[in-house]
């Protein structure tokens, strides 16, 4: 079976880094593809998720969200894939530092897998990205449209 990539949606480098490093850290040996906005993350789910086409790659395995973004924000990615039949069951996890319980209800309102808050100090933030890659990318069951054989 050949490993899936991960879109992580962030816009800030730090963010990027550390959790590029955590990924590593916990042998997650994936493909990560970056989206620096949200408007570039709409670009690549829509340009590379061909539900039933088989022209088209796989979507990603995992959706890592950041709901503070430049361009479009994460909730509203959120809300454009969920209205989208090649989309709306791909799995999001929104990965931010906010602390505002709004986002929260609105991300699972708007069909959020799981809603996780990055830790400030890296080791803790390190263990919960590899928790999230354990449970999405090994545990996890997908429907085999989005290119996971089972």
């Amino acid at each position: 079976m050949e490993a899936r990539t991960i879109l992580l949606v962030e816009d800030n480098r730090d963010d990027v880094d550390l959790t590029l490093r955590a990924l590593k850290k916990a042998n997650i040996a994936n493909e990560v593809e970056v989206a620096a906005d949200g408007a570039e993350a709409l670009d690549y789910l829509f340009s590379k998720c061909g539900y039933g086409e088989p022209k088209r790659a796989p979507c990603p395995a995992v959706v890592l969200l950041d709901l503070k973004l430049p361009k479009v924000d994460g909730l509203e990615v959120l809300r454009r894939l969920r209205a989208d039949e090649r989309t709306k069951l791909l799995p999001v996890v929104i990965l931010t530092s906010s602390r505002e319980e709004r986002d929260l209800v609105e991300s699972y309102r708007l069909g959020a897998n799981a809603y996780v808050r990055k830790p400030v100090d890296f080791i803790q933030f390190s263990e919960a990205v590899r928790q999230l890659g354990l449970f999405w990318l090994v545990l996890n069951e997908v429907p085999a449209a989005y290119g996971r054989p089972r």
